[in-house]
């Protein structure tokens, strides 16, 4: 305690005045996300945090920054992320994120806590303060997503959300899905009540939820949802106290619209934030990570200053730690970037701490860190697994097959119904229809069970695509013409240990290993980048014309989002939280 009294007495010192700050940014324009001013001002920062604005300057620094006259604006927050899903390790990531202005992350790890329960989460958050940015942990509520309709590797009860809420880094409760609150669910109510002894927030879910649902939800101390598509859908949930996070994933594209509809509508900001929930490397190089949803605002016709006030003190709010981030002002760590243009998001310079995370678009690299040997074992399919365990019997000469049918930029589906004729007793894809079979194989060794279905929107006219992130439970999911192509790409995967695969004519085409916990590369970026190039384009090659053709491929499995999910169990009706038959008649 002695040693943390005096920290602090000379950082009140330097605030003061009264001994030299670490570092004196001079000559920028301060971007106040309290008042909403863009006025000159210099700011001092001393052991990582802002000490004062526009200090005395006879106090002095040990260094010194000419701004140039550039915009000093708070590090952006990510509201909420999956990073397993960007395919690299936290310490790849760092490398991507900070020089596009990212500072925080606000982390729901239910995909490696999924694979491999609490072992798996800690592994990832481990030594996170070496990170170029800081990480928090959403404590993952669905490990599994669906007791009792999927396969999963770990799993996380009530006793260890409780015991994971009192971490440092625990920043709320995970997306929890509408079903859990709306049909009482005991032990998701105790997650809940968990998170709220705490004193943290619950994240939602709430896809498909009209207002009346929404009240119940709401008043189950969900706090949040990222699931919004229309602007109607926003507007609903503000009205009964839910923040709205603002998604713009790879194969999410929400961002534009509702930003329009904010923008137009002239509604007040306060309660909406950003986040990308899921979204490939690639995309983030090329596009940018939250400074891309701040753009799509700004584009949209909302102030620049609103825009970064969404990215920043508004997630610091809601997750109660304005005291700490979100803004920069006295007693705050040192989180921030400068900007030469206001209306276009590109940082020269990003701090983190008070000292240089990036400059001109390129960070420092992070060492990589050792993660245990077990998350590089988890796919285990059995050695029996042949193409019949992919066929779809059927004792008539024509059947009337559910369909799962994508929306194009949407996680969300359709259910379609269509007539199949049977071959040799057996139902195959119709490539021609773009009617294509979807098979899901466990892959933890647990029974080896296989499902199967049809899927319609991903165009292929030959071969097959294959991935082993497959959200939530993670198993190994296939999309293919045939079943010989579908096999060999679900072994392709076992061989890598998790990743992508596309496979066409009896031959790999082209992979991705993704060998931590079948989700990560332990890659740098670039070399992640360059498989998912190679599988993208040789995607493309069998038709399909999906700018995520993986990130696409990895959501059909989910069982909570509407309207059919496909897990290791079967087809789901997300809605009514049941298996539901393939096949509705036949003739």
């Amino acid at each position: 305690m002695k040693e943390r009294i005096q920290q602090f007495t000379r950082f009140l010192e330097a605030a003061g005045g009264r001994k030299p700050a670490d570092l004196l940014l001079t000559n920028l324009m301060l971007v106040d996300v309290y008042t909403g001013e863009i006025r000159p001002a210099s700011i001092s920062v001393s052991g990582g945090r802002i000490a004062a604005i526009d200090p005395d300057p006879a106090a002095g620094a040990k260094e010194v920054l000419d701004c140039g006259g550039q915009f000093a604006v708070p590090g952006f927050m990510d509201a909420h992320v999956h990073i397993e899903t960007t395919l690299l390790t936290p310490e790849a990531l760092g490398e991507v994120i900070v020089p596009w202005g990212t500072t925080t992350l606000m982390a729901d790890a239910m995909e490696i806590a999924n694979v491999a329960g609490e072992e798996g989460l800690l592994a990832l958050t481990d030594q996170s303060e070496k990170l170029p940015f800081r990480l928090f942990l959403e404590i993952p509520s669905r490990v599994p997503t669906a007791p009792g309709l999927e396969t999963t590797g770990g799993i996380l009860g009530p006793e260890e959300v409780r015991r994971l809420m009192e971490r440092p880094e625990s920043v709320s409760l995970g997306e929890l899905d509408p079903s859990k609150v709306l049909d009482l669910r005991e032990e998701y109510l105790e997650k809940i009540l968990a998170a709220m002894d705490a004193g943290r927030v619950c994240n939602g879910h709430a896809i498909g939820l009209g207002p009346r649902e929404l009240n119940m939800y709401a008043a189950g101390h969900l706090t949040d949802d990222h699931e919004c598509v229309t602007y109607q859908e926003l507007l609903e949930r503000l009205r009964v106290g839910i923040a709205v996070f603002i998604r713009e994933g790879s194969s999410e594209r929400n961002g534009r619209t509702l930003l329009e509809g904010v923008a137009s509508h002239g509604l007040p900001t306060e309660h909406i934030m950003f986040c990308t929930d899921d979204k490939h490397v690639q995309d983030i190089v090329r596009e940018g990570h939250i400074s891309y949803n701040v753009q799509l605002a700004i584009d949209a016709g909302i102030s620049p200053v609103q825009a970064i006030q969404m990215a920043t003190i508004n997630t610091a709010r809601h997750f109660r730690m304005e005291d700490q981030l979100g803004s920069i002002t006295p007693g705050r760590f040192a989180d921030l970037m400068l900007l030469p243009d206001l209306k276009r998001i590109r940082p020269s310079l990003v701090l983190k701490d008070g000292r240089i995370a990036a400059r001109d678009g390129k960070a420092s690299p992070v060492p990589p860190k050792r993660y245990p040997e077990r998350l590089f074992e988890t796919v285990h399919i059995p050695p029996s697994l042949s193409e019949k365990d992919f066929a779809i019997p059927c004792q008539a000469a024509q059947a009337l097959c559910r369909v799962i049918d994508l929306i194009p930029d949407q996680i969300i589906n359709r259910e379609a119904r269509e007539w199949f004729s049977v071959r040799d007793g057996l139902i195959p894809a119709d490539p021609e229809r773009d009617l294509l079979k979807l098979s899901v194989v466990e892959r933890y060794g647990k029974n080896g069970r296989v499902s199967s279905a049809f899927v319609r929107g991903f165009r292929l006219t030959s071969g097959a695509l294959a991935s082993s992130v497959s959200h939530d439970h993670h198993n190994i999911v296939v999309v293919g013409s045939n079943d010989h192509d579908m096999l060999l790409a679900a072994r392709e995967l076992e061989r890598l240990q998790g990743g992508f695969a596309c496979v066409y004519d009896g031959e790999v085409k082209a992979s991705a290993a993704l060998p931590l916990g079948g989700l990560m590369s332990s890659l740098p970026a670039p070399e992640v980048m360059a498989q998912m190039d190679c599988v993208n384009h040789a995607a493309a090659e069998l038709g399909c014309q999906m700018a995520a053709p993986f990130m696409t491929l990895s959501f059909i499995s989910l069982p909570t989002v509407p309207e059919l999910g496909l897990t290791d169990m079967g087809l789901i009706d997300v809605l009514a939280h049941q298996i539901c038959p393939l096949i509705l008649e036949t003739k």
